[in-house]
C-alpha cells in the first residue's frame, strides 16, 4: 500500500511537472529555457516510474489517473515538438537563467567564499611567521624569483595563445574537480577551495614581504575578478551537491542526490563561460605594460558587470527549478 509519507514526498515533483506544461501551453516551448528542458525529461521519467508504484496499489486509483493525464500532456510536448538549439539559445539560456540559479544556491556560495578567505588568511599568517611555509607551498624556483623582484608571468607575453589555453583548461579542471568532489559530501570541495585561497594568502604575503604587492595585485586584479569568483560558485557547486549527499531530508537519498546534482551543476557550468573569459584576459591584458591605474580600473568595471549580472538580471521562468 502506498504511504501518504511517499505520497507527500512526490507530490512536489508533480506540481513542478504540472507548472512547467502550464507554462509551455500558455507561452509555447520556447518560453522555457535549456535546464527547464532537461528537468522537463527528468520529471517525465520519473513521474512515469511512480505512475507504475500508483497501478500496484488500489487504493490510490485516483492519483493514477492524475499522473496519467499528467503524462500525456508531457508526452505530447516532449515528442511533438522538436526545440532547436543554436549558440545563441545558448547565449540567451546563460544570460536570462544563470543569475536566478546562483541566487537560488547564495547560500553554499557565501560558504565557498568564507572558506576561500578563511584560506588565504591562514596562508597568508603562515607565511608572515614562517618563511619556510611559502617556500613548501610555492617550491625554491618561485620563491628565487620573487626574492630577485621578478614577476615569473613574463613567459606569457610571448605565448599568449597557448598561455590562453593552458590558463582556461586550469582553471575548469579546478573549478570542476571542486564541484564534481561534492559528492564526497563536499569535504574534497572544502579541501579545493580552501587550498586555493591558501595559495592566493602565500604569493600575496610573499610579495608583500619583497615589496611587491603592486606588480602582483595588478597583474592578477583584470583576470581575478572574475577567475576567482567563479572557483568560489564552483565550490558552492560542490557544496549543494554535498548537501543533497549528507542531509536528503524526507527525500530517499538516491533522489536528494539527484535534485541536489542538477542544481549544482547548472551553479558550475555557468562558471566555464566566466573562466574563457578571465583566461583571455590573464594571457592577453594581465601580463602586459598597461598603467596600474588602468587595470585596476579594468578590474572594477569587471567586477561591478559580474556583480550587476548575477545580482540584478531577472531570469526568464520563476519557481525553483530543482528537480
Amino acid at each position: 500500500m502506498i504511504s501518504t509519507r511517499w505520497l507527500d514526498a512526490r507530490r512536489p515533483f508533480w506540481t513542478r511537472l504540472e507548472h512547467l506544461l502550464d507554462q509551455s501551453s500558455r507561452h509555447g516551448l520556447t518560453s522555457l529555457g535549456r535546464y527547464d528542458l532537461q528537468e522537463l525529461g527528468l520529471l517525465y521519467r520519473q513521474i512515469g516510474s511512480d505512475l507504475a508504484a500508483l497501478r500496484e496499489d488500489p487504493a490510490s486509483v485516483h492519483f493514477a489517473e492524475y499522473l496519467q493525464q499528467l503524462l500525456a500532456r508531457a508526452h505530447h510536448i516532449i515528442y511533438s515538438s522538436q526545440r532547436r538549439s543554436s549558440p545563441l539559445a545558448a547565449v540567451r539560456s546563460f544570460i536570462d537563467e544563470y543569475p536566478r540559479t546562483f541566487r537560488q544556491n547564495l547560500a553554499p556560495c557565501v560558504v565557498s567564499l568564507v572558506i576561500f578567505l578563511a584560506g588565504a588568511a591562514v596562508g597568508a599568517a603562515m607565511t608572515h611567521g614562517d618563511r619556510d611555509f611559502a617556500l613548501r607551498i610555492l617550491g625554491p624556483r618561485m620563491i628565487d624569483t620573487i626574492d630577485r623582484h621578478e614577476m615569473w608571468t613574463q613567459s606569457i607575453v610571448g605565448m599568449k595563445p597557448l598561455a590562453s589555453s593552458a590558463i582556461m583548461t586550469n582553471n575548469m579542471t579546478v573549478s570542476l574537480t571542486a564541484f564534481a568532489l561534492g559528492i564526497t559530501g563536499g569535504l574534497g570541495t572544502v579541501y579545493i577551495v580552501a587550498f586555493n585561497g591558501v595559495l592566493l594568502g602565500v604569493i600575496g604575503m610573499a610579495c608583500a614581504l619583497a615589496g611587491m604587492s603592486v606588480p602582483l595585485w595588478s597583474f592578477v586584479a583584470p583576470h581575478g575578478v572574475l577567475e576567482l569568483p567563479a572557483i568560489i560558485i564552483a565550490g558552492g557547486a560542490g557544496l549543494r551537491l554535498g548537501q543533497g549527499v549528507l542531509f536528503p531530508g524526507a527525500l530517499p537519498r538516491r533522489l536528494a542526490v539527484s535534485r541536489a546534482g542538477l542544481q549544482a551543476a547548472r551553479l558550475a557550468s555557468g562558471c566555464i563561460p566566466i573562466l574563457v573569459i578571465a583566461g583571455v584576459i590573464e594571457a592577453f591584458v594581465s601580463p602586459t605594460d598597461l598603467s596600474v591605474p588602468l587595470k585596476l580600473g579594468m578590474a572594477s568595471a569587471l567586477f561591478a558587470l559580474l556583480v550587476v549580472y548575477l545580482f540584478s538580471m531577472t531570469g526568464s521562468a520563476t519557481g525553483d527549478s530543482g528537480a
